[in-house]
């Protein structure tokens, strides 16, 4: 079932997002200090481009440096980020095929805004960390 939903997913809206993130990426690898921002969007990418099966968990071992990082996140990509899960789970909502899957857009906004000190975990061990 997992397998089917996260084919529907990519084509009603997994492709996009995930290129989202992935183009956020891109423009926060420019900069030595973004790297650590870009590499967290690309890992939310392939999350967003195939999300079901996979649950996020806070990790034990964040600290303050993730709060802080968060802080820039949310002001560099975040927010833009969240806004497109919105407009998406919206427009996915208006069907009742795509309920499930604006339901699934929503569940991805609180992690387009705070992305650092969470782990993308399978759901059947969503108490993996490292």
């Amino acid at each position: 079932m997992k397998t089917i939903l996260n084919i529907i997913w990519l084509i009603l809206c997994g492709l996009w997002m995930c290129l989202g993130y992935f183009l956020a990426g891109l423009i926060l690898c420019i900069t030595i200090i973004g790297i650590p921002f870009g590499i967290a969007a690309f890992r939310i990418g392939v999350y967003a481009l195939w999300p079901f099966g996979y649950t996020t968990v806070e990790r034990r071992d964040a600290g303050a440096g993730s709060a802080v990082g968060n802080v820039l996140w949310l002001i560099l990509a975040g927010w833009w980020l969240a806004l497109g899960h919105i407009v998406t789970g919206i427009a996915l909502f208006i069907t009742i095929i795509g309920i499930p899957f604006a339901l699934a857009n929503f569940k991805l906004i609180p992690l387009s805004l705070m992305p650092l000190g969470k782990e993308i975990v399978p759901s059947d061990r969503p108490f993996a960390t490292r």
